[in-house]
């Protein structure tokens, strides 16, 4: 599954012309990495499912009008606040039932975001089982339970099932890079690009505090925007360049995930949270200490 989009993100964003060792993830259905610097490069494909582009989500949808995209859960109070596409204002702010007519659902980055807030304040644990007792919003959900995110029409609830596919996406797209980074050598990489629709919405915070992606140095990590667009654009108007990258994609060596007895471990290694690195903890303190400063 490493085909051409990876190309197209492979010329866009050129790794090989780095020193350090840069992780470049296109963010999909299959989420397709690269990882390397000028003397060498990896490649390979991570099933991640189509959880973070709001598939397998109770109340999932796509990036559109309506669609919750920003959430910020209260330290004490446990109660939400969430923006909308199409609105510049918070929930809680003056003028947003004025200009949101109805919250439809929750696309992919709000859903990262929410799951990391609910771990984040407690109401969920590493295990990433919500916890029965910790807010006035979570209800049973038949054996299971959910955060009530919204209660309006339709309802919008976190399940326990919506926690398990972000987990297990999250813990696929880990184990792909920590697979790549340990055949390459290192135990951090210098930089994280993340590529796609996904890639370009994501908070890399709440990436961070998930355990979504390795260990990095927080101000090395950005969005790519459609690099494998722009990786297209390039090749079509520029005709060296698609000489260059079909020596390019000869020289990376692919790394088969699926034949990888390691990439199994590294998996469930990560399906905690933060899980693999465990930086997410500081990240935790960090960010309760501004709330109370707040």
């Amino acid at each position: 599954h490493v085909g051409a989009d990876a190309a197209g993100v492979l010329l866009a964003e050129a790794p090989q012309a780095h020193d350090g060792v840069s992780l470049i993830v296109d963010v999909g259905t299959n989420a397709e990495l690269l990882l390397g610097n000028s003397e060498r490069l990896l490649a390979a494909s991570s099933p991640t499912g189509p959880a973070f582009e709001g598939a397998q989500i109770s109340s999932g949808q796509r990036a559109a009008p309506g669609a919750i995209e920003r959430v910020r859960i209260g330290a004490e109070t446990l109660e939400p606040r969430f923006r909308v596409i199409g609105c510049e204002y918070w929930s809680d702010e003056p003028g947003f039932e004025e200009e949101v007519k109805r919250v439809t659902g929750i696309c992919g980055s709000g859903i990262i975001e929410v799951i990391a807030e609910m771990f984040t304040a407690g109401i969920i644990g590493a295990d990433g089982k919500i916890k029965a007792s910790a807010s006035e919003r979570v209800v049973e959900d038949g054996r299971t339970f959910a955060y009530v995110l919204h209660d309006g029409d339709p309802a919008i609830r976190i399940t326990q099932n919506d926690v398990r596919a972000i987990q297990l996406a999250k813990a696929a797209l880990h184990a792909g890079a920590k697979l790549l980074m340990e055949r390459f050598g290192v135990e951090k990489v210098d930089r994280i690009r993340l590529a796609g629709a996904f890639g370009a919405r994501i908070d890399v915070k709440f990436a961070m505090v998930l355990g979504l992606i390795p260990e990095c140095d927080l101000g090395e990590v950005s969005s790519a925007g459609n690099a494998a667009g722009t990786g297209a654009r390039i090749a079509l108007l520029d005709r060296k360049s698609r000489a260059l990258i079909e020596q390019q994609v000869r020289d990376v060596e692919k790394i088969e995930t699926a034949v990888e007895p390691r990439f199994q471990e590294h998996f469930v290694d990560a399906m905690a949270i933060p899980g693999g690195d465990g930086q997410a903890p500081q990240q935790r303190r960090k960010r309760r200490g501004r709330r109370a400063r707040s």
